[in-house]
């Protein structure tokens, strides 16, 4: 299985972004994208792009916990609620699969702030890619 390190290593624009990365399993991704000045739109408050960024990228790594040998995963529809804007602190992620099927993986992951509170809801569908053969 591998490290939250290993798979960070193959998203450069997670890197990027700042994204840090608890270790996934099959059942769950978390991680967290801190406030920072770049990361915002007017006023200060951490841009949505940006949150759903953390969104995608713990869907991707709960999807890809749950693919067969030898097969890939990419996005291939992503649903959204915002709930409260984000102004400083950082935005929590947990990814857990609601669907794990042969030629799709359905994920939820919820996004908090640092007192708990609901800051967005992302559903993102996984197209399950067969390996090379």
């Amino acid at each position: 299985m591998p490290t939250a390190s290993q798979l960070r290593d193959l998203m450069p624009f997670a890197i990027t972004l700042g994204i840090e990365l608890e270790q996934p399993s099959p059942e769950r991704a978390a991680g967290s994208l801190p406030w920072a000045p770049e990361r915002c739109t007017a006023g200060g408050v951490m841009h949505g792009g940006a949150i759903l960024s953390l969104a995608d990228t713990l869907g991707a790594i709960c999807a890809f916990m749950n693919l067969p040998p030898g097969a890939g995963t990419t996005t291939i529809e992503t649903k959204s609620n915002f709930f409260r804007a984000v102004r400083g602190g950082s935005v929590k992620g947990i990814a857990r699969p609601l669907h794990v099927g042969r030629t799709i993986i359905v994920v939820q992951t919820e996004l908090s702030d640092d007192d708990g509170r609901a800051v967005a809801q992302t559903t993102q569908t996984q197209a399950v890619l067969a390996g090379p053969g």
